[in-house]
């Protein structure tokens, strides 16, 4: 192969690598109070204008709304249908207090902000739990490993078969 052929497919690779693993994997740019312990993944960049996947409630305890945003690659394997989902797929879930509307009796909207949860697809990285490494973040923060461990247990034990993932498309 030519130099300069050599070159262009270096460059498309580096680029490749940071599309799909940069996105929410830990980097170099992200400090060590950014990152989930155990998985090592951030909050994504522009992970609030990510098309939405699903919207949910959470009853008690939590008494949450939640909305569910994938990147492309997330999007792509849900309206394909497509499982497991693909490597570099990234799922967030954002999550506020369920709050009834002052101005709606019937009507709820969204109170203070509680959580962001971040599924990274990468197979190889995370061979161990399922392909899929996990981040929690309050006010933009990891929180504490203890969190953490609960993650693929969870995943596990309710939607294996469902490459470990509960959220289903909202067409």
């Amino acid at each position: 192969m030519k130099p300069r052929h050599l070159a262009l497919w270096s460059g498309a690779l580096a680029s490749l690598a940071l599309t799909l693993g940069g996105v929410a994997a830990a980097d170099a740019g992200a400090s060590a109070d950014e990152v989930s312990p155990i998985y090592g993944v951030h909050l994504p960049e522009g992970y609030r204008k990510w098309e939405l996947i699903a919207p949910a409630v959470e009853a008690a305890p939590l008494n949450e709304l939640r909305a569910v945003v994938g990147n492309d690659i997330a999007v792509k394997a849900y309206q394909d249908g497509t499982l497991p989902f693909p490597d570099g797929t990234v799922l967030v879930k954002r999550a506020w207090k369920h709050v009834q509307s002052p101005e709606f009796e019937s009507a709820s909207i969204p109170g203070a902000a509680t959580t962001v949860q971040v599924m990274v697809k990468d197979s190889q990285k995370y061979a161990a739990t399922g392909g899929w490494g996990f981040g929690r973040f309050v006010n933009g923060k990891p929180v504490d490993q203890a969190q953490h461990e609960t993650c693929f247990a969870c995943h596990q034990a309710r939607v294996q078969n469902h490459d470990f993932v509960f959220t289903r498309y909202a067409p």
